[in-house]
C-alpha cells in the first residue's frame, strides 16, 4: 500500500507540468470530443511513461545527454508553443500552437516529458526494482491521463469565456514553465 502511494505521489509530481501545458494549450480550442480529449490524454500519457521506462532502462548511457540538453530542448519546445500562443493572442492570426494536429499534441508531450526521462535515469541510478519502475510506470500512466484530460475540459471552458486574454495568459505561462526548466537545470 505505500509502494502505491508512492508511485502516486510520484505521478503526481511528474504530470504537474502535462496538466499545465494541456491547459494552456487548449484556451484557443473551440470544442473537443471526449474522443479526442482521450487521444490527446493518451497520448501524452504513453509519452510521459514511455520516457520515464526510457530513462530507466537506458539510464547509464542517458545520463550525460540529459543533464546537458534536455533542458534547453524542453525550453525551446515551450517557447515555441507559448511564443506562437502569444503572437496569436496579439495578432489577427487564427494560427496558434495549440493541441489541434498531431505535430503540436507531439511537441507537448515531449517537452512536458523530458523530466520524466530524467526521473527514469534517477531511478535507474538508484537502483529502483523492475516491479517498482513498473508500478511508477502504470500511475505515472493513469495520473497523466486523467491530469490532461481534466487540463484541456479546463482551457477549453477557460478559453470559451476569456477568449483571447485566456490565449496569452496561456502563452506567457508556457514560457514561464519552459524558463523554468531551463533554470532548474543551470
Amino acid at each position: 500500500m505505500v509502494a502505491v502511494l508512492a508511485a502516486l505521489l510520484f505521478a503526481l509530481s511528474l504530470c504537474a507540468d502535462c496538466f499545465a501545458v494541456s491547459t494552456c494549450s487548449s484556451v484557443s480550442v473551440k470544442d473537443f470530443s471526449w474522443k479526442r480529449v482521450s487521444l490527446v490524454a493518451a497520448i501524452f500519457a504513453l509519452v510521459q511513461s514511455g520516457l520515464l521506462v526510457v530513462g530507466w532502462t537506458f539510464g547509464d548511457m542517458l545520463s550525460g545527454f540529459v543533464g546537458k540538453m534536455a533542458p534547453v530542448v524542453g525550453f525551446l519546445l515551450l517557447l515555441y508553443v507559448g511564443g506562437s500562443m502569444i503572437v496569436s493572442s496579439v495578432t489577427d492570426r487564427e494560427e496558434s500552437r495549440n493541441l489541434d494536429g498531431l505535430r503540436n499534441i507531439l511537441i507537448g508531450a515531449v517537452a512536458t516529458s523530458i523530466d520524466a526521462l530524467a526521473a527514469g535515469i534517477s531511478l535507474s541510478m538508484d537502483s529502483d526494482s523492475f516491479p517498482d519502475m513498473i508500478l511508477k510506470a502504470v500511475a505515472v500512466l493513469v495520473v497523466t491521463f486523467v491530469s490532461v484530460v481534466l487540463g484541456i475540459k479546463g482551457g477549453t471552458l477557460a478559453g470559451r469565456r476569456y477568449g483571447r486574454p485566456a490565449l496569452l495568459v496561456g502563452g506567457i505561462v508556457l514560457v514561464v514553465i519552459g524558463l523554468n526548466i531551463l533554470f532548474k537545470f543551470i
